[in-house]
């Protein structure tokens, strides 16, 4: 647990615009004519079209109607479906009415080492492959499944929630990972998520350094009614996380999240702030934080590996999460982070809403990476 940080250190407008559209009035009833009627009048032409304007359309009704909202399973499917083509396609192409043998097996370990899911991943599914279908028939479908089971028993034992215990007030998560990893944005919907489960939150911004980081977090502050801790620019980080602790204990809040800064190439001076925010932390709970938590984003690759490595050195983390899984073919990455590192996978996230970012399971995560095409 983070007891080991010091350790290891460290909204449509409904356009039917909630049919407010222009109600078609019926004509008032004449007014009683006077008994010399003047002249009659043509019906003023303009009426007509004002209603036919303010009303929608059958076609912009269509076009607008609501989009059906769909299960966590398909959001998955589709986030993922730049890395599943890849996969997917790879495979089909490779075993196209051919037999396992040498050429195909090799064609295989280059797709998936391609995919990123690393070598020892590729090597146990090739090996096992070759154990049950050498020289034999085998469809794209049997080779999707097989790569999907290596994937979930890999990853299976990395599944756990992050869920903050009732016997901290606060439970305090340290949130770190480089800047543009999408560490901010993760904390706002990890707030979200919190707050729905009935617990109080309080945000801290400690990235001092960036006057974005502090924005950004204030905004997410501001979207989920959350308080936020935060100083000027270039303010100690170390003594807002002092102070947002005091005040979490103060207010007895459920929950403190506590952002920090990821100048990863200053990566000294990063580590020596990271301690020092956990030494103020632990002058009021020497259990604090009870969470450090590692923010990886999925299109650098392999370059998530280093940053693991980079932050497992100097840094205690208890669990990470990985975000833009949408956004690349190479989510192979996170087989290849298992492999390479004991870190609980918390999360997931495959898009910018917030139920985009949900409960990491391994073996949803597998059928959907590997695009496996049920029987």
């Amino acid at each position: 647990m983070a007891k080991n940080f010091l350790s290891g250190l460290f909204k449509k407008k409904d356009d039917n615009e909630d049919a407010e559209s222009t109600q078609v009035s019926a004509p008032e009833a004449p007014a009683e004519l006077p008994a010399k009627p003047p002249e009659p009048e043509q019906p003023p032409p303009q009426e007509q079209p004002e209603i036919e304007a303010d009303t929608p359309s059958t076609e912009q009704s269509v076009v607008r109607a609501p989009v059906q909202k769909h299960n966590w399973y398909d959001r998955l499917k589709q986030g993922l479906s730049k890395s599943s083509s890849r996969l997917s396609d790879g495979v089909s192409s490779i075993f196209a009415k051919r037999k396992l043998d040498d050429e195909t097996l090799e064609e295989l370990e280059e797709l998936l080492i391609s995919a990123d899911l690393g070598v020892p991943a590729t090597t146990r599914i090739t090996s096992a492959l070759a154990q049950e279908k050498f020289d034999k028939e085998i469809t794209d479908n049997e080779v999707r499944a097989a790569v999907a089971a290596e994937i979930a028993t890999t990853l299976s034992p990395k599944e756990k929630s992050l869920a903050p215990s009732p016997m901290n007030k606060p439970h305090v998560i340290l949130m770190i990972g480089v800047n543009g990893a999408g560490k901010t944005t993760t904390i706002g919907k990890l707030a979200h998520k919190f707050k729905d489960d009935g617990q109080s939150v309080m945000l801290a911004a400690g990235d001092t350094f960036r006057a974005a980081a502090i924005e950004q977090l204030t905004v997410w502050g501001e979207r989920t009614r959350t308080p936020v801790v935060s100083r000027e620019v270039g303010a100690d980080a170390a003594g807002l996380a002092f102070d947002a602790l005091t005040s979490a204990r103060e207010n007895q809040t459920d929950v403190l999240i506590i952002d920090t800064a990821g100048r990863l190439q200053n990566k000294t001076e990063l580590m020596d702030e990271l301690a020092k925010i956990v030494r103020v932390l632990k002058k009021i709970d020497p259990a604090a934080p009870h969470d450090v938590v590692l923010v990886l984003d999925a299109t650098v690759g392999q370059n998530a590996i280093s940053q693991a490595q980079a932050f497992s050195e100097t840094a205690g983390v208890t669990g990470m999460v990985m975000t833009k899984l949408d956004g690349t073919a190479r989510g192979g990455v996170l087989v290849a982070l298992a492999d390479r590192f004991d870190i609980p996978v918390h999360y997931i996230g495959v898009g910018e809403n917030v139920e985009d970012l949900q409960p990491f399971r391994a073996s949803e995560f597998a059928n959907a990476l590997a695009g496996v095409v049920a029987s």
